[in-house]
């Protein structure tokens, strides 16, 4: 085994256990929520292979189901990002990049990352509220929960990333 596979294996239990034990208490005016466990599809290297991108999507997925006590939901939105994560990272990473370039601010620029992440984020909430909600009946309260959820995790995922950075 080698050392990636353990960095990914901490990253996945931190945010599981920021996720399941901190952030699912935290519903900002009712709506907004953090999601910050994106943050570990967002951060797979360009040349990772789409299979175990996508095996590790759904295990924190439904991990993270299995502490918010929402069947499926976070598994399925999860794993729909990490298909479409490999495809649309390559527009951010310039061609001549190497296969192992990794989707952060330091080897993206802030302005790229931030579009990148900003994106596959509201994809995620779209997704995931969508499945939670399974209704347009109350179309302001879920363009709330989308918008809200998708600044506050954002704003976590930025955060995070600059103080890895120093």
């Amino acid at each position: 085994m080698t050392i990636d596979f353990f960095k990914r294996l901490g990253l996945f239990v931190a945010l599981l256990l920021a996720q399941g034990l901190v952030l699912n208490q935290i519903h900002l005016f009712g709506c907004a929520m953090p999601l910050l466990y994106v943050y570990m599809v967002i951060g797979f290297p360009c040349g990772y292979p789409k299979w175990a991108s996508m095996l590790w999507a759904f295990l924190l997925g439904i991990s993270v189901d299995t502490f918010a006590n929402t069947p499926g939901v976070a598994a399925a939105s999860l794993t729909a990002v990490a298909a479409l994560q490999p495809y649309y990272v390559r527009l951010f990473i310039a061609n001549d990049a190497q296969e192992d370039t990794h989707s952060t601010l330091a080897d993206m620029g802030a302005f790229n990352y931030t579009i990148y992440a900003l994106t596959l984020v509201l994809l995620y909430c779209l997704l995931f509220f969508t499945l939670e909600s399974f209704s347009f009946f109350n179309l302001l309260q879920w363009v709330e929960c989308v918008l809200g959820s998708s600044l506050l995790t954002i704003v976590l995922i930025l955060t995070l990333e600059s103080i890895r950075r120093k």
